[in-house]
């Protein structure tokens, strides 16, 4: 086993951590109905950093706090409305970026279980990956 835990043809740390579905209620969208009575949203952190040091060393400050990823959500998330969950996602992957050095690379999903659409569905969800410049 390799001792450099990279993604194979990478250069990008392949220890992960997974915060899956925070539930915020905000008022996102096109329509005024959303912009007026909200609705709940799913959001869902799959961020790629290096975790070595804080597995051997059993230490909270050589990692990413999930407290401050969260937080980071919920302000990005109640902090302006967007038209689009793609606008949510990306606002949300650079703010994680910009705020937690030790994140290299952020995964970000988005889901509106009640996006009106002509449709009965469990969610419309939108996911993107964005990689620290430089990484």
């Amino acid at each position: 086993m390799s001792s450099n835990p990279q993604s194979p043809g990478a250069s990008l740390p392949a220890d992960r951590i997974i915060v899956s579905r925070i539930a915020l209620f905000a008022y996102h969208g096109l329509h005024d109905e959303e912009a007026r009575l909200g609705q709940r949203f799913f959001v869902s952190l799959d961020v790629g950093l290096d975790l070595r040091e804080a597995g051997r060393n059993d230490d909270w400050n050589s990692t990413a706090c999930y407290a401050r990823m969260t937080e980071t959500v919920q302000q990005v998330a109640t902090a302006q409305r967007f038209h689009i969950i793609e606008g949510l996602a990306e606002a949300i992957a650079s703010a994680l970026l910009a705020t937690i050095p030790r994140i290299v690379r952020a995964t970000v999903r988005v889901e509106k279980p009640a996006a009106p659409v002509p449709a009965v569905l469990d969610t419309v969800a939108v996911e993107i990956t964005r990689i620290r410049a430089g990484a």
